[in-house]
C-alpha cells in the first residue's frame, strides 16, 4: 500500500522542481525582455545580471528535488532522507510546498516505509 505514496512522493517532488525551474525561466524573460523595453542601457544591464542571478537560483534550489525524486522511484535510502530535509524546508513555501511537504514526511516517516527502504 506504501508503494503508491512514495511513487507519489517522488512524481510530486519532481514535478515540484520543474515548476520551479520554469517559474525562473519565465521570471528570466520577463526581467530581460523588461530590461529591453526600457531602452536605458543601465537598467538592461542590472535587470539582465539579475535575471541570470534568479534563473540560477531557482535551478540550483530545484536539482536537489528532481535527484530526491528519483532516488525514491528506485528506493534508495539517502533519496528518503534527501527528500525528508527537502520536505522540511518546502514547509516555508505556502500553501502548495506545505502540502507537499506535510504529505512527504507523513509518507516516507511511516514505519512500512521505513522498513522498506532498509531492506532494499
Amino acid at each position: 500500500m506504501m508503494e503508491k505514496h512514495i511513487n507519489v512522493v517522488a512524481a510530486l517532488h519532481i514535478g515540484l522542481s520543474i515548476l520551479g525551474i520554469l517559474i525562473g525561466v519565465f521570471v528570466y524573460a520577463v526581467l530581460y525582455f523588461v530590461g529591453d523595453l526600457s531602452n536605458d542601457q543601465e537598467a538592461q544591464f542590472v535587470l539582465s545580471i539579475i535575471a541570470r542571478v534568479l534563473v540560477i537560483f531557482m535551478i540550483v534550489l530545484s536539482i536537489p528535488g528532481i535527484i530526491a525524486g528519483i532516488g525514491l522511484f528506485k528506493r534508495k535510502e539517502w533519496a528518503r532522507i534527501l527528500t525528508l530535509i527537502i520536505s522540511v524546508l518546502d514547509l516555508i513555501n505556502f500553501p502548495i510546498g506545505t502540502a507537499v511537504g506535510v504529505y512527504s514526511i507523513w509518507a516516507l516517516v511511516q514505519p512500512e516505509v521505513v522498513e522498506q527502504f532498509k531492506q532494499l
